[in-house]
């Protein structure tokens, strides 16, 4: 985005720059996120967003460990040989590098993941410091072959040294001035009084400040000293070779650079996810058609700010914003600009949500409006950047201009403003235009691709409410404010003859116009607040009828388990009334009239509903000898005979009749051909018999209690399933059937339901 410093620093970004390095954790994020601008690529702008989107959701950044070694680094470059701990410095940055990528890639967010692997590896140059110093930068005994024999021999040397000087030390004490051993000049040496001097052969190095000691060293330890001193100067030449090569190992390792530049760039991603968190802010989106939408932005700086929602498009491409001083048009100004221009830097914005288009260039005129100064020069001012804004404006550009037409007089500033605006709009730019003149207000009502806005006022108050109204011009309140503030009445009714009938007019239009909007907005609230009642309601009322439902399904469940139960204890009845029937003649009539009787009871049992008033779908194929499911018993039955809206259905050896809304279909009847050509009942057990196989006396048992229950529930005929085989079993049943008396005829049946297989007997009424 092409904007300038100034503009940058009117928008307050310098200080979103400060608080953002504020929240870096090294010398490096610092530099780094000073150095943030808006001059991200769209494409970059977006990768930030998801480096600070992955940040705030995972793990935090942590950055441990990492300094600017940037000027160490420098200085081997230019020659300089470091000292261990330095060199130290630079490997503990190194090592941090790797631990924080192996930490970024196993965490598993691949927009981090992708900068991580920008961050070197220097293994081998890590272990090469691990090898040669000691953790207080020390160069180790064993750096090299060569160091480790020098040292070997300097530390046996410095004992016979010592050893010699205690010796001496005894030997001379009557001229010691101290028993103590000491250095002059990297030599050993012995204090002697001064006066004594000669009686200790040596040489005097050094004398004490009062003159009353000499620092001798021994003719007989010059040797020694000699030997030590050329050893040292072997150790400090080869610790002075390891240091140089091992600084220059680690200043030309070649992923170093990358490396610092990747640590920045986390650094500043960790700094921006704690300032989204800090100040609440939220990722914004591109729209490349041109849209902006900020819901409920804020300026982040502005303690307290009230949030209100901007929007332009190519239908409402600039907004004149009006409303009396301080009510918060610049503010709203700068929170559109910031916003653009963070979402450039990378950084999240304040706002609930946030679209804006990639602008090209963000061009502004803001000044103070609060100052009393009012010369030429500064309106000349005003006028160079409009120029400059009218030349550069295009469909991506962002134009913010504040106060325009101030500073000259009204009515020329009016007019030209008003072309200012127009070719503004011919441009496609979009924009916030903040301006007192009510010429501008009346333009912006009639012109398409621009709106009026207002910054809302309690004149009661005498307050700005700070909140923007889109659709409506503002008022100034000059007078109204002045009428407040206890101006004399005369000192008003002068001023309202100045601004004249049409001022006068504008003002009520205005006024009365705020009224209104205040009032549709009061009713808005109202109905809003209502739904939210009916919705709680609502809820409420869903909430009781499902518990209704689970209430009505355990009835009903507990109502089916019930009527299972009594059938059962029916067909159990009748079961055993059947038995007696079959075993004892003598209770023969009195068990089928048992039977009779419960047959009724049944049907009195047996709940009539009544039909919906739609009424349910009509049973497809419902019709004597149908199969179906009766819902009441939980048991499957034929259909005997259809009674209006009621249905008579067999249910083993018992008859009931219940509503046809009751049943469903389970099977239809089959057509069936009998030598009366009337209808015969379909092959189920209650009306078809099967004995193949069959022992001649268990099938005979069988066919008589089959034929007196058939009888005894007026069956018109039944069937017999005796197969062909040798023709035996037919035979038998046929000479049964023959004898019986309830038995009228018999039959073959058809050959497509049995032939001579199944014999059909029609049984007397």
């Amino acid at each position: 985005m092409n904007v300038t410093a100034t503009t940058l620093h009117k928008l307050d970004f310098p200080r979103v720059q400060g608080a953002l390095a504020a929240r870096a954790a090294s010398p490096l994020g610092v530099e780094r996120a000073l150095a943030v601008s808006p001059t991200l690529e769209p494409a970059a702008a977006e990768r930030a967003w998801a480096r600070v989107s992955e940040a705030l959701s995972g793990p935090e950044l942590s950055l441990g460990g990492v300094s600017d070694i940037r000027p160490l680094i420098a200085r081997i470059k230019e020659g300089q040989v470091l000292e261990g701990l330095e060199l130290l410095e630079i490997a503990y940055t190194m090592d941090a590098a790797g631990t924080i990528k192996r930490a970024v890639l196993a965490s598993e967010r691949p927009a981090l993941a992708e900068l991580a692997a920008r961050l070197g590896s220097f293994s081998g140059a890590l272990r090469l410091v691990r090898e040669q110093l000691d953790p207080d930068g020390r160069v180790r005994d064993d750096a090299t072959p060569k160091l480790r024999e020098i040292r070997r021999r300097l530390n046996p040397l410095r004992g016979r040294i010592r050893e010699r000087l205690q010796e001496l030390l005894g030997r001379y004490a009557d001229y010691v001035q101290e028993g103590l051993i000491t250095l002059r000049r990297d030599r050993y040496v012995i204090p002697v009084r001064a006066s004594a001097q000669s009686r200790v052969p040596g040489i005097v190095l050094d004398t004490s400040d009062s003159g009353a000691t000499v620092f001798i060293e021994p003719q007989s330890v010059v040797p020694l000293n000699n030997e030590l001193a050329l050893l040292e100067f072997e150790e400090r030449d080869e610790v002075r070779r390891i240091l140089v090569a091992l600084g220059q190992r680690l200043a030309f390792e070649p992923a170093l650079e990358g490396t610092l530049e990747a640590l920045a760039e986390l650094d500043v991603v960790a700094a921006s996810a704690r300032l989204a968190k800090d100040w609440r802010l939220t990722k914004p989106s591109f729209d490349t058609s041109g849209a902006v939408r900020l819901t409920r932005a804020r300026h982040p700086l502005v303690d307290g700010c009230v949030p209100n929602t901007l929007e332009l498009d190519a239908e409402r491409r600039l907004l004149i914003v009006t409303g009396p001083n301080a009510g918060g048009k610049t503010v709203l100004l700068k929170t559109l600009g910031l916003a653009a221009v963070m979402a450039r830097s990378g950084l999240f914005v304040a706002a609930e949500t946030a679209t804006l288009p990639p602008f090209r260039a963000l061009l502004t005129d803001i000044g103070d409006e609060q100052s009393i100064e009012a010369s030429l020069s500064t309106y000349a001012g005003h006028l160079r950047n409009l120029r400059a804004i009218v030349e550069a404006a295009a469909p991506d550009v962002l134009v913010l201009v504040d106060e325009l037409g101030s500073g000259t007089d009204p009515d020329e500033g009016a007019a030209l403003s008003q072309a200012i605006v127009e070719r503004l709009l011919e441009s496609g730019a979009r924009g916030l235009i903040n301006t007192h003149l009510a010429p501008l207000k009346v333009f912006a009502s009639q012109t398409p691709g621009v709106q009026n806005a207002a910054m809302s006022f309690d004149v009661g108050a005498l307050s700005p409410r700070f909140e923007l109204m889109v659709g409506q011009p503002g008022r100034s309140y000059a007078l109204a404010i002045a009428e407040r503030l206890g101006l004399p009445e005369a000192l008003l009714a002068r001023a309202h003859d100045i601004l004249g009938p049409e001022g006068a007019a504008l003002e009520t239009l205005l006024q009365t116009l705020e009224r209104q909007r205040e009032a549709l907005q009061a009713e808005r609230d109202e109905l809003a607040a209502a739904r939210e009642v009916a919705a709680r309601e609502a809820a409420v009322l869903r909430e009781q009828i499902e518990r209704l439902r689970e209430r009505e399904g355990e009835v009903l469940a507990a109502a089916a388990a019930r009527a299972d139960e009594l059938l059962q204890e029916t067909l159990q009845r009748a079961k055993e009334l059947k038995r007696t029937a079959t075993t004892d003649p003598e209770a023969r009539p009195r068990a089928l009239s048992e039977l009779q009787r419960l047959r009724k009871e049944v049907q009195a049992r047996t709940p009539h509903r009544t039909p919906k008033a739609k009424g349910p779908a009509p049973k497809p194929a419902l019709a004597p000898g149908a199969t179906v499911f009766v819902e009441a018993y939980g048991a499957k039955g034929q259909v005997l005979e259809l009674r209006g809206d009621d249905v008579v259905v067999q249910l083993g050896l018992l008859k009931v009749t219940v509503p046809k809304s009751g049943v469903r279909l389970d099977r239809a009847p089959k057509p069936q051909r009998g030598a009366g050509g009337g209808y015969s009942a379909p092959a189920r057990f209650e009306s078809e018999l099967n004995i193949r196989g069959e022992r001649v006396e268990a099938a005979l048992d069988k066919l008589r209690d089959f034929l007196l229950e058939a009888h005894a529930l007026k069956a018109e005929r039944v069937r017999i399933l005796h197969g062909k085989g040798t023709g035996t079993l037919r035979d038998v049943v046929r000479s049964f059937l023959k004898d019986d008396k309830r038995v009228e005829r018999f039959e073959d049946a058809p050959p497509y339901e049995g032939g001579h297989g199944v014999t059909v007997a029609h049984l007397r009424r």
